[in-house]
């Protein structure tokens, strides 16, 4: 019994270090609006109304932007960081 009480604790730390970790890896998305072709890098997509509608903040210009239609690819974070630094 005392050998378990002496392993909660590290337990409760490695559960603690995996959430963080885990959350610094989030997704990373390539959209592009077929119409115009443009591109857009996003970290966060949000589908309104399941129609094929995405919104999302692109990285480039910090503006909110909303496709009626749009092809959606996930990307690596070094990609985003790429592109996000682009001119």
């Amino acid at each position: 019994m005392e050998n378990s009480m002496n392993l909660r604790p590290l337990t409760l730390l490695a559960l603690a270090g995996s959430a963080a970790f885990l959350a610094g890896c989030g997704s990373y998305y390539a959209v592009r609006d077929p119409g115009s072709g443009s591109m857009y890098y996003t970290r966060d997509i949000e589908r309104p109304g399941g129609a094929g509608t995405v919104r999302f903040r692109d990285g480039r210009s910090d503006r909110q932007v909303t496709l009626q239609n749009s092809e959606v690819r996930e990307i690596s974070r070094d990609e985003y960081g790429q592109h996000i630094n682009e001119k």
